[in-house]
């Protein structure tokens, strides 16, 4: 994953003019499982049964833990699906640890850097809801904080995502 500084001076030209546009606009793309520094975690479980329309708007707490002392410039989501009420159960990830499917996984880019290390927690909020204007688009909020014993590595911010 590329750091959000690269926008400042691709090959000698600065296109930092784009780089809130970029930053906006997720990524769906494959990513590969050793570039994820963190353990993954559900966030949200959704019943495709009973699940309505109002669901699909939330706002939800998430907490992730690294694995390891890394940097981190992306939050990664994917989801895992179960069809569960049929005569053979049938259960998929779309994960970065699992087979390549052509859902990929979806890549929110945040606008600085967390230098974590081994076993420290990102805590924050991710709320979805249908755009107003066109409901089959999504404005995504990400928010984040990184909780460190040192305290110079203090980092928090939001991400605002269009999709």
């Amino acid at each position: 994953m590329c750091s959000p500084k690269v926008w400042d001076n691709v090959w000698g030209f600065d296109y930092s003019p784009l780089k809130a546009t970029a930053m906006t606009e997720p990524l769906v793309d494959t990513v590969d499982i050793k570039a994820v520094v963190t353990d993954p975690k559900a966030v949200i479980t959704l019943d495709l049964y009973t699940v309505t329309a109002a669901d699909l708007a939330f706002s939800v707490p998430y907490s992730l833990t690294a694995r390891r002392n890394d940097f981190v410039h992306a939050i990664i989501a994917w989801f895992d699906i179960e069809f569960s009420c049929c005569h053979k159960p049938i259960k998929f990830s779309t994960g970065p640890h699992t087979k390549y499917t052509h859902w990929k996984q979806t890549v929110f880019y945040i606008d600085q850097t967390l230098t974590v290390e081994d076993g420290e927690t990102i805590v924050g909020q991710l709320t979805n809801k249908p755009n107003s204007r066109n409901k089959r688009d999504l404005d995504i909020t990400i928010t984040y904080k990184l909780n460190s014993a040192d305290q110079h590595r203090i980092a928090e911010g939001t991400g605002e995502y269009k999709m």
